[in-house]
């Protein structure tokens, strides 16, 4: 009988050392890829989030500003009715 080595360690009941290294090759090298993969769309994902969060930031900063600017127009109106009163108070007394 002519038994290669490989089956002949199939029959006699050991382990095929070969077999399992050629699958490890394979397999280990195509985990690791898709992993990479895994952790860059994730990654992309986070970074997508994070835009937006920053956009809706820059838009509320930007009405913040707009709104400071109406609240300093309506302090400078304010001021000159309080001095207008002043004044008058001060004619009267």
């Amino acid at each position: 009988m002519t038994e290669s080595l490989g089956q002949a360690a199939i029959a006699a009941g050991g382990t095929n050392y070969t077999a399992i290294s050629i699958v490890a090759s394979v397999m280990v090298p195509i985990c690791a890829a898709v992993a990479l993969i895994l952790w860059n769309y994730y990654r992309l994902l986070r970074h997508r989030s994070d835009a937006v969060a920053m956009a809706s930031y820059r838009k509320l900063a930007e009405e913040a500003v707009v709104n400071m600017a109406e609240m300093r127009a309506d302090m400078a109106k304010l001021a000159e009715h309080v001095s207008a009163v002043e004044q008058l108070m001060r004619d009267v007394g």
